[in-house]
């Protein structure tokens, strides 16, 4: 395929995808500077392996997934790998990097952004306050209504993991949310 029509098939498949990479991007770095080079990053990367994509899977997961890797690969290994776990497993050190920026009060919160301006602060300070593998998988589920399949390719864990990490936020979300939900009159009584 000629370059020009390479670049045009991919810009029209793929632009739709922009703003929902960038505000998990944003998640991940917890900052808008370093969240457009991600994209950017991202975007090079799928340019590049686009010939190689196949037509009929998920390109929306496809892209995230070269985010996420591209954040652990690169960002995170550039960054901060031997501050938050160089010598363990690039599993843990991405959860150490994640929840290390997630506690950083002067970073942006993407949650904020994205549930805030629909719910209280409680409910985003709620979201804020999960494990940051729950709040991604609640993130790609109920905002970017992505199916467990997605979000296991994604993620590249089990399906039955992404299940059980919605299920385990959403219950950590009502637990928290109760007294919120009772004072605004959305349950009534004891409930």
């Amino acid at each position: 395929m000629p370059p020009h029509d390479k670049a045009k098939l991919f810009e029209k498949h793929t632009l739709p995808y922009l703003d929902p990479l960038y505000a998990y991007a944003h998640s991940l770095t917890g900052n808008g500077v370093e969240a457009e080079d991600l994209v950017q990053e991202t975007f090079l990367k799928a340019f590049r392996a686009f010939d190689s994509f196949k037509d009929g899977t998920n390109l929306k997961a496809w892209l995230f997934r070269i985010l996420k890797n591209t954040f652990i690969n690169e960002f995170h290994q550039k960054k901060r790998f031997e501050e938050f776990g160089g010598n363990g497993s690039e599993d843990e050190a991405y959860e150490k990097l994640i929840a290390a920026q997630k506690t950083e009060a002067a970073q942006p919160n993407v949650e904020k952004d994205v549930f805030g301006g629909s719910f209280g602060d409680e409910v985003a300070q709620a979201l804020d306050a999960l494990p940051p593998e729950f709040r991604t998988a609640i993130y790609m589920a109920d905002v970017e209504e992505m199916s467990y399949e997605e979000i296991a390719e994604v993620m590249e864990i089990p399906i039955g993991t992404v299940r059980s990490r919605i299920a385990r936020g959403r219950k950590i979300l009502q637990v928290r949310l109760r007294k919120y939900a009772k004072d605004a009159g959305y349950i009534k009584g004891g409930g």
